[in-house]
């Protein structure tokens, strides 16, 4: 049996009407990051949701956590089971804008956050499916 996480970025509505007023937040993609071992982003940033609609990302990434070859994703793991408070126990989720093609001058901003807690899912020994995350 292959022993793997796989993370999967679906889709992004937004309920914040500032974000969805503001003119410069135009393209958005997600990152995922999970302390060290995973710093990932969507391929692809998307036009802004507007009016309650949902962009879909279909995006998908694996962490193997596997003895042989992935030992230190294994201990990190399983250090989130045993420290009562290790702060990092959260994948994190943020939204970035990205700036238009022809403002280049512009930075990449975060504009939103969300967090799925490992320890959680380890606990209840139930994966998250098919869930939305605020």
């Amino acid at each position: 049996e292959v022993e793997k996480i796989r993370i999967k970025i679906t889709s992004l509505g937004l309920t914040e009407s500032r974000i969805t007023a503001d003119e410069t937040i135009q393209q958005l993609f997600v990152e995922c990051r999970l302390n060290s071992f995973l710093a990932e982003e969507t391929p692809l940033s998307l036009p802004k949701p507007t009016g309650g609609q949902t962009i879909h990302y279909n995006y998908s990434t694996v962490i193997n956590v596997d003895k042989e070859d992935n030992h230190a994703e294994r201990e990190y793991l399983k250090s989130i089971l045993l420290k009562p408070d290790l702060p990092a126990d959260s994948l994190k989720f943020t939204v970035v804008s990205d700036p238009p093609e022809d403002e280049q001058d512009l930075e990449c901003e975060d504009i939103g956050f969300a967090y799925v807690s490992l320890k959680e899912i380890f606990q209840k020994q139930k994966d998250i499916i098919e869930q939305d995350i605020d």
